[in-house]
Parts: structure tokens; sequence; C-alpha cells
């Protein structure tokens, strides 16, 4: 009997990463800010405007992650995903597959998983960012990251990159089938608002070609397709906006906290999707579910439901194997979901734009 040969698969997860406990926490923020991807200037005064701001706001942010027992729960989740997704692919098409996790400001961070990743020894690697859209402040640093870690380990296997996949047909389904009972809920209360909250950016990072802000706009068209909501309208509309904002810099938006007590003077009830997260964490947690739930209270929001992220959902891991699978049939070198370039021109921060 001819035995078929096997592809020996990595797949590398790419996320944010969160403290563990509470005195990860300020290092977890020097590691964050003192990324030239967050902060410009060069170094040492990155590191030291990174040293300055991750111990000013370590006390509020340890207040933050008390909420959730002193840590993120992002690596479990992210774990979850994994498994799951290895899971699926291994076995598929003689691909023997081990899905591998790094974190960018967090462990495990990249030169830890390169090293488990040389121990493994695989033939190819796909490395699939966990955000969905791609920015330049995330997926690219996160990816210059371990592309300097992947060096200094001295892996040489074939590289496969998936950039992004905003428009991806399981993604999309997952946060569709998580909106939908909410959403029944909400308009039951009557005028209902959905709205697709992502994390904002300096607005100065768009006008640079990055194209996050018109991915996420994409998603959310997306998914309220794939609602197929015939009566959008005055009882029912939908509204992308931006969460956490920071600094004194112009952010894109509109911001969710003004879109919250919009809905409040209008008397809309909300059903608020975190469209660019895929796992819980900080910002749904407790941004969304306890500091906008309160705002909305006092907005004066009828009712206010917060839609859970997609997780392990099977149709969004689904969606990530379908991007691995890909991957592998393109030559090497960085491609998106949909297997070319899907940006405008004028979006020249899209690294397929070369």
């Amino acid at each position: 009997m001819v035995q078929t040969a096997t592809r020996k698969l990595a797949v590398i997860l790419f996320n944010l990463g969160g403290p563990d406990q509470k005195a990860s926490v300020e290092p977890f923020l020097f590691n964050l800010f003192n990324d030239k991807a967050i902060i410009g200037l060069p170094w040492p005064l990155r590191w030291l405007l990174a040293k300055l701001i991750s111990k000013r706001r370590a006390p509020i942010a340890q207040e933050i992650y008390e909420h959730l027992g002193g840590g993120s729960p992002l690596l479990p989740n992210t774990v979850a995903q994994a498994q799951a997704l290895e899971k699926r692919l291994d076995g598929t098409e003689g691909i023997s597959c081990k899905v591998f996790i790094t974190m960018r400001y967090w462990h495990p961070f990249a030169a830890e998983t390169a090293q488990e990743v040389k121990a493994y020894d695989p033939d190819e690697i796909v490395l699939l960012p966990l955000y969905p859209q791609f920015s330049t402040t995330t997926s690219a640093s996160s990816l210059r990251d371990w592309n300097r870690a992947a060096k200094a380990a001295g892996l040489k296997a074939a590289v496969r990159t998936v950039c992004c996949y905003p428009r991806a047909t399981g993604f999309v389904a997952a946060v569709a089938d998580k909106i939908m009972p909410l959403l029944a809920q909400a308009r039951e209360n009557g005028p209902a608002r959905l709205l697709f909250s992502a994390h904002g950016l300096p607005k100065k990072v768009i006008d640079r070609g990055d194209p996050y802000q018109w991915q996420v706009e994409q998603t959310a068209e997306a998914v309220v397709n794939a609602l197929a909501l015939p009566d959008l309208g005055p009882d029912l509309d939908y509204v992308v906006c931006y969460q956490s904002r920071v600094g004194p810099l112009e952010w894109i938006g509109p911001a969710t906290e003004e879109e919250i007590e919009r809905a409040g003077q209008e008397g809309r009830s909300l059903v608020v999707c975190p469209i660019a997260f895929v796992s819980e964490h900080s910002e749904t947690l407790v941004e969304l579910d306890i500091e906008y739930g309160e705002l909305a209270e006092k907005a004066g929001v009828p009712l206010y439901l917060r839609v859970p992220t997609v997780d392990a959902h099977p149709a969004f891991i689904e969606a990530l194997a379908d991007a691995v699978l890909g991957a592998l049939t393109r030559d090497m070198g960085v491609g998106c979901q949909e297997g070319r370039r899907i940006c405008p021109g004028q979006w020249a921060g899209c690294p397929l734009s070369a």
C-alpha cells in the first residue's frame, strides 16, 4: 500500500495579548506603547514615553482587569480557537498540522513561539493574524515582530501569510449568527439600532493609507447583507462606530460613546457588536459591557444588548481553515483570504499594494 505524502504544517495565530495577573499590567502596557507602530517616536524617546505612560496608566488598567479576575481571558480564548482550528486542519488533504499562538505584547512572545515551531520542524508555515481587518498598527506590527523572531530562530520553512479576511463567509456568518437573537429581542422593544463597534485609530494613521477603517466598513456591510434585513429604515438601522479613544489626537469616528448618547436621545434600543474583535477581553467585557452599559443607562437607551465575540464558533473556525488552505494554494508571500487585493488603490498601507 502506497503511503500518501504528508505536508507538515505549522499555523501561527497572532493576537494582541493581555496581562495574566496584576503584576503583568505595567510591563504589558510598556510593551504596547514601546511599539513603533503605536508611538512613532525614535528610540530612546519612545522608550522613555512608554515608561511614563505605562506607569501612569497601570493603576487604572489594574482596576479594569480586577473585573476580569486580575488578568485577561484573551490567551485561554485564543487557545480554544487554536485547538479547534488544529482539529479541523489536521489530517485534511494530507496535512499534518500543529497550530501555535504568539502574542504581540505579552506571553507567549514571538521569540518563545518561534523556538517551539523550530522544534516542530514544519515543511510549511502559514501566518494567520486573528485580526480580520488589516492595520499597520496590529497585523503589520505582529508580522514584523514574528519575522524578526523567526530569523533569529533560524526557521527555514516556506512561509505564506494571510493578511486579512474582512468579508470571509464563515466569519461573517458567525457574527450574523451571534447578532440575530439579540436583534430580535431589541426589536420587540421598539425602534432599534445595530452598532458595529471597532477599536479606533488616530485619523492620521488612516490618512497615511491604512485600510483598516475601509475593511471594518466592508465587514459591517457583509454582516448586514447576511442578516437579510428587508426593513432597514426608521425603526431599524445600523452604524459603524469606534471605541477606545485615548490621547489628544483626532481619531476616526463616529465614537461609540457618542452613538450611545444619540440612541438615548432618539429612544432607540441598541445591539452592540464588537466587529473587529474575535475573542472576549477587556475592551468587550469591561469597556462595552460595564462602562458603555452604564453610559447607555444614563443616556436613557431603552435596552442595551452586547453581541458576544465569535470565539470558536464553528463557522469562524471554518473561515480560518479556508484561509489557511487557500494560502497553501498560492505562491509564497502575503495574500488576503480572498486570494486577491480587495482594498481600493488609495489604501497604500495594504500589504498587497506593491
